[in-house]
């Protein structure tokens, strides 16, 4: 799987991208359910008080959302939303292991990812660009998530995600075995996405099994 930037997103915006193989989307088991607990508990112990968007490691998702023309204080970045929850002491959402594991990913390295069923995703190339008008696509939990001016990743049969929200086509469930693991940065970023990127494929691989079978980075 190879991913790319439209040019209207160069220099803005950093893309790296995974895919793995033999993966295991069952329901989440004990020991990521005691990592999560420890991530969390730790979260808010060194927090305590602090608004999310104040958290040291906010910064570089925000920076996402202002490239490309979203505005991080009325639309959060989903990894300082899900960081918000953890500190308010909300339950952390389950779903399944691999999306549990990525969640995780995220609200460690503050950062926004994208996880999909690769047998969904159609053809070899995805694309990162603006999204025209009426462009959009039926979200996960959401009616229709409107694209027109915003960025979303293309497949050969259209629009399937992007940084805050998902679409049901693609995504993954019970019977997933291979997923594609896309991060989303700012370009200021990009020098740390491929440790942000390791560290993820290496958690959710050792709760869901399987292997890396590919990577790219985009610029």
């Amino acid at each position: 799987m190879t991913p790319a930037l439209a040019s209207e997103l160069r220099d803005r915006v950093c893309l790296a991208a995974a895919t793995l193989e033999g993966v295991d989307a069952g329901p989440r088991a004990a020991a990521l359910a005691a990592e999560i607990e420890a991530t969390c508990a730790e979260l808010r112990a060194r927090h305590a008080g602090t608004a999310s968007g104040a958290v040291p490691g906010t910064e570089d998702a925000r920076a996402l959302y202002k490239a490309i023309g979203v505005d991080p204080t009325k639309t959060r970045p989903s990894s300082e939303a899900l960081l918000r929850r953890v500190l308010r002491g909300d339950p952390f959402p389950e779903v399944n292991a691999l999306v549990d594991a990525l969640n995780l990913s995220s609200l460690v390295e503050q950062l926004s990812f994208g996880l999909y069923d690769l047998d969904r995703v159609e053809g070899l190339r995805v694309t990162l660009r603006l999204g025209a008008a009426g462009e959009g696509y039926e979200g996960i939990r959401k009616a229709w998530v409107g694209l027109e001016g915003r960025p979303a990743l293309f497949d050969e049969r259209g629009a399937f995600g992007n940084p805050t929200s998902d679409s049901a086509r693609t995504c993954t469930h019970a019977g997933t075995r291979r997923a594609l693991v896309v991060l989303f940065a700012p370009a200021s970023a990009a020098q740390r996405a491929d440790g942000v990127l390791s560290r993820t494929v290496e958690r959710i691989l050792r709760h869901c099994g399987g292997r890396e079978s590919g990577r790219a980075q985009v610029p």
